[in-house]
């Protein structure tokens, strides 16, 4: 019968991380909502007078007023990707070394091949994003920033103040308003695609692995494997307990 594993607890996604981290659920949740009626609104019969039946415009509201929240929080992890910890670090967006191109194997294995835990090395299952996961939130990135373009070049249209006006040479790029409104369409869909695989990965690691996938971003802290770190430790030569003051450095 095989042991239980040790594990200890290390600091991995600071604040600034969680925090951008939910208000983009929570923006790209309205959005999308939002987007939806936007793009196909519902036809709703009222005997009421027009004043009391604004709904549309209040849902447009909503969708450029969450647009804005949603713009600048990414822009703030942007800045955080330059500032915060290993983590953080845009360096995670682009996984390309040797090492990583061998954890990407790994993940291969077990997202897409199903392949038994057992017969892989646990002990050296990535602590911050793993390259598969790094490489696709860059994509993603690429996705918002697409969105961003596309959605303030055609809010430019009507806009009163500078800052949508600044995106109206997107309209020139694409040509003309339906083509950038399907092309923003699209994009939409691929984010609902994307949004669906990421929670499912993130609760199927959380079950596979056990080190606190889900509440990580809620407090911060995952759970490392005991006996990575002591063979972090023998390879440079320090203490168990400076190993984990590095958080388990050369990630």
């Amino acid at each position: 019968m095989n042991a239980t594993p040790e594990f200890k607890r290390v600091y991995v996604w600071e604040l600034p991380v969680r925090f951008t981290h939910w208000i983009n659920v929570v923006a790209i949740m309205v959005l999308i909502g939002t987007g939806i009626i936007i793009g196909n609104p519902p036809a709703i019969m009222s005997g009421s007078e027009a004043s009391y039946s604004y709904w549309f415009g209040t849902v447009r509201y909503i969708h450029f007023l969450t647009a804005y929240i949603f713009t600048f929080n990414l822009l703030a992890r942007l800045y955080w990707a330059f500032v915060g910890n290993k983590y953080a670090s845009w360096r995670m967006l682009l996984p390309f070394s040797k090492k990583s191109m061998k954890k990407a194997k790994h993940v291969f294995k077990v997202d897409v091949f199903l392949r038994n835990d057992k017969e892989l090395d646990l002990t050296n299952i990535a602590v911050g994003h793993n390259p598969v996961a790094g490489a696709s939130y860059l994509v993603l990135f690429l996705l918002c920033f697409v969105q961003i373009l596309t959605g303030f070049a055609l809010y430019s249209t009507n806009a009163t103040w500078f800052f949508p006006k600044m995106f109206g040479w997107v309209l020139g790029v694409f040509g003309d308003e339906f083509t950038i409104r399907s092309f923003h369409h699209a994009v939409t869909w691929l984010m609902v695609v994307f949004t669906l695989v990421h929670i499912y990965l993130v609760f199927y690691h959380d079950w596979l692995e056990g080190r606190g996938e889900v509440s990580s971003m809620f407090g911060g802290y995952k759970f490392v494997r005991k006996e990575r770190l002591i063979e972090k430790a023998e390879e440079k030569g320090i203490t168990l307990e400076e190993t984990e003051a590095e958080l388990v450095a050369d990630e």
